[in-house]
């Protein structure tokens, strides 16, 4: 079964409201004949706006993180309920900002990804390593643990609403990105791993996107790996002019 590319842009914390509304307007345009899997995570204060822009569009409409829990008191919180409820329905969970700058665990951030599976919604777990992990011949083994860790309790039936993003840590936002050659062997491990967790028809249909400095240079030697089925995007996704060319391979 051929897998279909998936563009997700990670807006990260960035943009004022009007300039929000001018790249989700542009996008909406620019993608409306696009044949890919297009996501934009939007910053929390923004999605109800975007929301507007983007509904009833190719594009779907995520948040950047959400919480371990339902609604209640829990100042300063989140919910899958609250996110759903502007008609956002996809999260991302785990990218390494969240655990090597807030402190993340991988049990947190397990709790959330069952957490959002079980409200009905799209996951995209990210995992990588740090450039020591690398360097000591640890990137298997980190990413095999935080596949574990962070999809413990999740079924078979689920994994059809999770993506993985691979982000090598110590190429996001650097400009250093990993060859084609060396994204296509971790994304292959990847989905090796997959399948020793789960089966292999899970393995063949779960999409894998790159997250180390993807952009409009590099995407289609990127994309044209067997196991790179699309790419979570970060500085990339903050212009449509830099952007949508990434939407586009493959179109």
């Amino acid at each position: 079964m051929a897998r279909q590319y998936y563009i997700a842009g990670n807006w990260k914390m960035n943009k004022n409201k009007a300039e929000a509304l001018e790249l989700a307007k542009g996008l909406v345009e620019a993608l409306k004949d696009g044949k890919n899997k297009y996501m934009i995570g939007v910053p929390y204060v923004y999605l109800d706006a975007v929301a507007q822009v983007v509904k009833g569009s190719n594009i779907l409409l995520g948040a950047q993180d959400v919480a371990a829990t339902g609604n209640g008191a829990h100042t300063g919180e989140v919910s899958c309920e609250m996110l759903k409820d502007i008609g956002c329905n996809v999260v991302i969970l785990g990218h390494s900002e969240r655990r090597h700058e807030i402190g993340e665990s991988d049990e947190l951030i397990n709790k959330k990804v069952l957490r959002s599976l079980e409200q009905g919604m799209e996951v995209v777990l990210c995992i990588g390593e740090l450039l020591s992990d690398r360097e000591a011949g640890n990137a298997e083994k980190v990413c095999a643990f935080q596949l574990s860790a962070g999809l413990a309790g999740v079924t078979a039936e689920q994994m059809k609403n999770v993506t993985i993003a691979y982000e090598p840590v110590w190429a996001i936002g650097t400009g250093k990105t990993a060859t084609p050659e060396d994204a296509q062997a971790i994304h292959k491990f990847i989905r090796g791993y997959i399948a020793k967790l789960y089966n292999q028809e899970v393995a063949d249909n779960v999409i894998i996107q790159y997250g180390g400095s993807m952009n409009q240079g590099n995407c289609e030697q990127l994309l044209a790996q067997p196991d790179i089925d699309g790419g979570l995007i970060g500085g990339a996704s903050l212009k449509a002019e830099t952007f949508v060319p990434i939407c586009s391979v493959g179109c």
